[in-house]
């Protein structure tokens, strides 16, 4: 079966540019949900579910991810194909919680700019595509758009979010888990992980590739999402 409709759910300080190769290729209506209204998973995935089709494919990357698990978990019967990329089912780890904290901090006192530069390198991009400055510069444009309250409400949501390892078994439609093999956020381990517990997952490794994959391999990316919804 092929999809009709597609929700996009982008990763954390993200918006439609996440997407832009794919939207461009999948021929038919896409929705970029809205994921910066809400401090936790379950309002927002509320209120997305408000706003699409009654049937959709989805695609969620990073907090995307996360929030298309709590999709599935309120609305499985709407959910045709799901595509999980550079996403984590675990629960935040303690240490990382006061991380988050501190990063909310720092971006409320007005260091969201600094905050995105110093982690936007050497944690989100594979090796090749750190000095691709058209790739920076659209990736920093997006968080700050955004802006310091987006990325309070959002660190909320992830810093609070509930384990999502139950609740892989439990997905039945047809399934991509793709990722990066150099995501140092959410590691190749993870991925492997969701795929095995998953019953129709297909596992997709894209190389020369980190944390962003629908930007930095885009074409990829796109090849696959048309593969699994069948366009």
């Amino acid at each position: 079966m092929s999809a009709s409709n597609v929700l996009l759910l982008p990763g954390m300080m993200c918006d439609e540019r996440l997407w832009a190769h794919q939207i461009a290729a999948i021929g038919v209506p896409t929705h970029v949900a809205d994921t910066g209204k809400s401090d936790n998973f379950k309002e927002m995935a509320a209120q997305v579910l408000a706003e699409a089709p009654p049937k959709f494919a989805m695609a969620g990357l990073s907090m995307g991810g996360i929030l298309a698990f709590e999709i599935w978990r309120q609305a499985p019967g709407r959910v045709t194909h799901l595509a999980l990329l550079d996403t984590n089912p675990y629960p935040d780890a303690p240490e990382k919680k006061q991380v988050r904290f501190e990063e909310i901090a720092m971006a409320a006192s007005g260091n969201l700019h600094r905050l995105a530069v110093e982690s936007l390198k050497p944690k989100y991009l594979a090796k090749k595509n750190r000095d691709n400055e058209n790739l920076l510069e659209t990736i920093l444009d997006m968080a700050l758009q955004l802006g310091p309250e987006v990325f309070e409400r959002q660190s909320l949501a992830v810093l609070n979010r509930r384990d999502s390892m139950p609740t892989l078994p439990t997905i039945s439609c047809p399934t991509s888990v793709i990722c990066g093999r150099e995501d140092a956020i959410c590691p190749v381990r993870f991925h492997q992980v969701m795929a095995d517990q998953i019953a129709d997952a297909t596992l997709v490794i894209i190389d020369e590739c980190g944390h962003l994959s629908s930007m930095e391999q885009p074409a990829l990316v796109t090849q696959e999402l048309l593969r699994l919804f069948a366009l």
